[in-house]
């Protein structure tokens, strides 16, 4: 029998127990983020989907890029900076961005006043890894989770 709900309030779901999954000094970057992961409320294996909320001041992550993973980011509230190797534009609510895997590097800056709400989808591809252009970190998903490192393999 299947124990997850139909449906829920995403605003009201539960906020990821731990706010950033980096190494320290990186983590503190996301200080004002919260993400509530919705695909795991469900069940979902395939694909994630975090409903994010970025205070005045904060950013969604690194800059970076996935070499298997596609993701997508859908703005709901807010007005929100996309920071792309390309340069930056401003998304308003109803705009959307897609990443294809091994595509720009990219993230989103909260440089107002206001809270920015997004949706955050992406597929969970094994052997999956991020690349951080501008800092020093690595990050390779293996067994259902993310492992950082320098750029050179040493571990954090």
């Amino acid at each position: 029998m299947n124990t997850n709900p139909l449906a829920v309030i995403a605003q009201d779901a539960p906020p990821r127990s731990k706010p950033s999954l980096m190494p320290s000094p990186f983590a503190e970057m996301t200080a004002g983020r919260v993400k509530q992961p919705l695909g795991d409320i469900f069940g979902l294996k395939n694909f994630g989907v975090n409903r994010c909320t970025l205070a005045p001041g904060s950013i969604s992550a690194l800059l970076h890029r996935h070499t298997t993973q596609d993701e997508f980011i859908y703005l709901l509230a807010g007005e929100a900076v996309l920071v792309t190797d390309d340069g930056e534009m401003v998304l308003e609510p109803g705009m959307c961005a897609g990443f294809p895997a091994g595509g720009r590097a990219h993230r989103l800056e909260n440089r107002s006043s206001a809270e920015v709400v997004f949706l955050e989808i992406g597929d969970r591809s094994p052997g999956d890894t991020a690349v951080y252009p501008r800092d020093d970190v690595a990050a390779v998903f293996e067994d259902g989770h993310w492992r950082f490192t320098h750029k050179d393999g040493t571990p954090y």
